[in-house]
């Protein structure tokens, strides 16, 4: 059984790109990112990426549903994770629940 990634991109407007790979290390997907293989995807005009975040899953599934939860995260909470900042991450999810409570 291969291991299973979520990683995370710094692409070079700034932007990030949020994937899941399963392997032995992420950066055989950031070398194919970085190589253009594909002229269709997200980072072929954002080149070069850089791997700023990455963790390594067991389960196949657990690492797509955490690539899911973390590409609908805002800028700041995948800054924060980036920098491995849990608290900050925490404090970023209560706002937005406040925040979404207050709207309705």
């Amino acid at each position: 059984m291969s291991d299973s990634w979520v990683y995370m991109l710094r692409c070079a407007d700034g932007r990030y790109y949020v994937g899941s790979h399963r392997g032995q290390s992420p950066e055989t997907r950031v070398h194919e990112h970085n190589a253009g293989k594909n002229k269709k995807a997200y980072t072929y005009s954002r080149r070069p990426v850089e791997l700023v975040w990455a963790e390594r899953f067991v389960n196949v599934t657990d690492a797509i549903a955490t690539e899911r939860q973390i590409k609908g995260w805002s800028r700041a909470k995948k800054e924060a994770l980036t920098a491995g900042d849990w608290s900050k991450i925490k404090t970023l999810a209560m706002n937005y629940t406040e925040n979404a409570k207050s709207s309705i």
